[in-house]
């Protein structure tokens, strides 16, 4: 399978079915649609936001939110489950690290959650290490943290 990995806008109608399709599946994991601690990302806080696409259909997103001067937060980051285990999530997530790095943050951090621990493996088989819960997570029963540096 041949991926292409591409900014677009936030507001762009792939990556807005995308987020809903994680936010169905995330809302079915934890059996609420409460289960987001902090704000949401939103057009006016992602710094970049990333499509990827295989055969002509958009099959997975993620997106950086700068946290300060050196580090960002990954947002966002979802492969559709038929695409999953094809490399779409590695790419995806490469491709957000090299534009950090460009950006000059070396530091990435994310949060996801025990209801999702293929994403908790995902992770930590990518080089992340599990970290203090940060910012608007501390003290949430329904986060873990995870953090690179680049």
């Amino acid at each position: 399978m041949t991926v292409t990995i591409e900014v677009r806008d936030w507001n762009d109608a792939d990556g807005v079915a995308l987020r809903a399709a994680q936010r169905a599946e995330l809302d079915e994991r934890y059996g609420t649609g409460d289960h987001e601690p902090g704000t949401p990302p939103s057009a006016a806080d992602i710094d970049l936001f990333l499509v990827a696409t295989a055969g002509g259909r958009a099959v997975g997103c993620g997106a950086l939110r700068r946290l300060d001067e050196g580090s960002a937060e990954v947002k966002r980051m979802y492969v559709r489950p038929e695409s999953r285990g094809s490399g779409v999530s590695t790419a995806i997530l490469r491709a957000l690290e090299a534009a950090a790095a460009e950006r000059g943050w070396t530091t990435i951090r994310l949060e996801t959650g025990p209801a999702q621990p293929d994403a908790m493996r995902f992770y930590e088989r990518e080089g992340y290490r599990e970290i203090p819960l940060f910012g608007a997570y501390a003290g949430s029963d329904l986060s873990v943290c995870y953090e690179r540096s680049l």
